[in-house]
């Protein structure tokens, strides 16, 4: 059992056991004792942190309670990253944080949170959690293997434990502008180490979801997962199985329109994952004799992280619809060879699709819909009679269609020559667009030329 030891003003304590989740004290009569950062041993500014934030900070504080920034946004700043949200751990408990703040509304029933407004941006107010009074022998288990605990308030000290990774247990206090460190968070976070607070499995058996969250911040932080936490991935991912698929869809949304797509989806099928959040897109990759799928869905992820790097926006349903693509056309091939036209195979096969998929990530109808008009337009483009080429331009869903094909052409899915033949429609003047169409129709001209690279996920 390897434990990791450290000695601060007479107090031994274990930072790390193997047979324990929570971390324990050696010496029952002394307190942990944390590392303290002061200001000029860490380099987060007050000039890097929300206005908003820094304002919940100093009222908590003024009206009497402790108050510390925490979790990512702590750690990206760290970094030199500007966060995307500010949290708040304090003492005060839920209705207080309310008496304090006029604009608070409190939120949650199993653990109450309070979410401070100002505007349309909400500053998380969070209670300090409180370690179980459970031993680990007597925790709760699900049926599924799943820890169960109960969320309870407690101290500062106890909240640290209840955090998964070290990196996202750094406590930033504008008391004194200093970093609070109770498991060597920041001795990690300089080594860009990922390693999470106590047992690896009890923690993942906790809650499963971390183990999609290790993958997220390794590839989204560059750090590499420390080997005692990475173990037990291949092992543990049936238990993702158990999480509501709602919850798996939310996660599946962070972990591929982050700008980090394809390093993801690499690391997820290294480990298994992926076949826990699409198990038919998983079972084709695995088992075909081409190399297609792979290589259009690997396109598809890099020009999604193409689009975040560039600041534009990416849309859920596009790269949803190139996930499951291959499927729906196995199932169209089937529907086709029982004696079912193309339009009706088409929408059988987007329905068959989707009712298992969202078994897995409850993908909602507003998404579902646009990705069965993507994959249904695709036909369309092969129309190209006047009225039909028109009606089709001016589809809500051309522009992500559109790039859906030429994503399919330059991946060798579809005709190049048809790809570029509507690159070139959309480029010329009216005249021109007359010329081409009446070409076509006739059975003239061909444009042989390959489709421009068009960047995907379309709005």
């Amino acid at each position: 059992m390897m434990i990791e030891i450290r000695k601060i003003t007479g107090n031994t304590v274990i930072l790390n056991s193997s047979k324990n989740s929570d971390t324990q004290i050696m010496n029952a009569e002394t307190s942990l004792q944390p590392i303290i950062y002061t200001r000029s041993e860490h380099s987060i500014s007050r000039t890097q942190i929300n206005e908003n934030a820094l304002k919940v900070l100093y009222r908590l504080e003024k009206s009497g309670f402790d108050a510390y920034l925490v979790g990512g946004c702590v750690r990206d700043l760290l970094l030199g990253r500007e966060p995307k949200d500010f949290d708040v751990a304090t003492n005060a408990s839920p209705e207080e944080v309310k008496q304090v703040f006029r604009n608070c509304r409190l939120i949650g029933k199993r653990f109450r949170l309070a979410h401070v407004y100002f505007g349309r941006e909400i500053i998380e107010v969070a209670t300090f959690r409180g370690a179980s009074n459970e031993s680990c022998e007597h925790q709760k288990t699900h049926e599924d293997g799943r820890l169960l605990r109960d969320n309870i308030y407690g101290t500062l000290e106890e909240d640290v434990w209840r955090r998964d990774f070290t990196v996202n247990a750094l406590y930033y206090t504008v008391r004194n502008f200093s970093v609070i460190d109770y498991v060597n968070g920041m001795k990690d976070h300089q080594q860009g180490i990922l390693r999470l607070i106590g047992d690896p499995e009890i923690r993942y058996r906790e809650d499963p979801v971390r183990m999609l969250r290790a993958i997220r911040f390794a590839v989204k932080l560059g750090f590499n997962i420390n080997a005692e936490c990475e173990q037990p991935l291949h092992d543990l991912a049936p238990l993702l199985l158990a999480i509501p698929s709602a919850r798996l869809y939310d996660e599946t949304l962070k972990l591929f329109l982050s700008g980090y797509a394809l390093q993801s989806f690499e690391m997820l099928r290294h480990y298994g994952l992926f076949a826990i959040l699409f198990p038919q897109t998983e079972h084709i990759l695995a088992s075909e004799s081409h190399d297609f799928p792979r290589i259009f869905l690997i396109k598809a992820l890099e020009n999604s992280d193409k689009r975040v790097a560039l600041g534009k926006s990416i849309t859920p349903y596009f790269l949803l619809s190139a996930f499951l693509w291959e499927a729906v056309q196995i199932k169209v091939k089937k529907k086709l060879e029982q004696g079912e036209n193309t339009y009706f195979a088409l929408q059988h096969a987007a329905n068959d699709v989707l009712k298992l998929q969202v078994k897995s990530t409850a993908i909602p109808k507003r998404v579902t819909q646009s990705m069965r008009e993507v994959w249904t337009l695709q036909v369309r483009f092969e129309q190209r009679s006047r009225s039909k080429v028109y009606r089709l331009l001016n589809h809500p869903r051309f522009r992500a269609a559109y790039d859906f094909l030429v994503l399919r052409a330059e991946t060798g899915g579809a005709d190049s020559e048809l790809a570029h033949w509507w690159t070139m429609f959309q480029e010329v003047e009216q005249e021109q667009q007359d010329k081409m169409l009446s070409e076509i129709n006739k059975g003239g001209r061909k444009y042989r030329r390959k489709p421009s690279k068009t960047s995907v996920n379309s709005s």
